[in-house]
């Protein structure tokens, strides 16, 4: 199933995705949040759309966030060897992890807002899973059984803030409207090989990041295992797994997000997102 949230932001209803058509579900699910997937609402929502005559949604609608607002947000760096490279940084010996606030979530379809003061606002088309059942030193043999489904994501990024102002990446990496969810969650049974996706994002029209996950180089099972070991994945978490090369920053001479820009990004089977740029303040 393809999972989808519609309505005004804050006041979002969970729907599907069906041939090509929204419907609504609200009648049956409350939302996709962490009570969704922890009381098997995968499986109730599969019943209901077996069974149900489930009303359509104007094509007009707001898409929002793929899921209500999770525990956590959790990113995976330098994830990709060609990015590593690009950003001149040496591969990693183990996976580098990050935090983006809850707060950064967006629909896919919803502007990005360069914050106040920026310099070097970024993007980065990633991979990311959401997870369906509580997750605590998972082996690698039942990682995958964590994971509910796939979601398109742009890890937007500010540069300065994240490498040139000291501390963690997370100052950089969770500004509002910074974490573009969607356009819907496709669950697990939809994608036959995570790790065999071409995913690609365009500027202005212009392709600038195109690369596949089989170059990952930690992949889905063993970033389960392994952030498993540090903390508890709740129902509902989301995790990005890093971006392939063509990040702004890698460019000679970098190029950085400004007003009026348009991205474009998507991954095999899990559908194309579309955000404009604005300037903070800007109507």
């Amino acid at each position: 199933m393809k999972l989808i949230r519609f309505g005004k932001e804050g006041q979002e209803k969970p729907g599907v995705h069906i041939n090509g058509t929204n419907y609504d579900v609200s009648a049956y699910i409350k939302d996709y949040d962490e009570s969704f997937f922890t009381h098997q609402g995968l499986e109730k929502l599969t019943e209901v759309v077996a069974k149900e005559k489930l009303t359509s949604i104007d094509s007009k609608e707001r898409i929002g966030s793929a899921v209500a607002r999770p525990s956590k947000i959790l990113c995976i760096g330098l994830n990709y060897a060609k990015h590593a490279a690009e950003a001149k940084m040496a591969i990693p010996a183990e996976p580098i992890l990050f935090m983006k606030s809850t707060t950064s979530l967006s629909g896919p379809f919803d502007p990005i807002v360069i914050p106040k003061d920026s310099v070097k606002s970024d993007w980065e088309v990633e991979l990311a899973f959401v997870i369906g059942k509580k997750a605590s030193y998972v082996t690698e043999a039942d990682a995958l059984d964590h994971v509910a489904g796939y979601v398109l994501h742009n890890d937007v990024s500010e540069r300065e803030w994240q490498l040139e102002r000291g501390g963690t990446w997370d100052k950089g990496k969770g500004c509002d409207t910074f974490a573009p969810l969607g356009p819907f969650l496709a669950t697990s049974d939809e994608i036959a090989d995570p790790h065999k996706l071409r995913l690609w994002l365009k500027l202005n029209g212009k392709i600038l990041q195109d690369s596949n996950t089989d170059d990952l180089i930690f992949n889905v099972p063993f970033l389960i295992s392994y952030v498993s070991k540090f903390m508890t994945l709740l129902p509902g978490d989301v995790v990005s797994t890093g971006t392939p090369a063509g990040v702004g920053m890698g460019f000679n001479p970098s190029i950085f997000l400004k007003s009026g820009d348009v991205i474009e990004l998507g991954i095999d089977g899990l559908g194309v997102s579309r955000q404009e740029v604005k300037a903070y303040g800007e109507s």
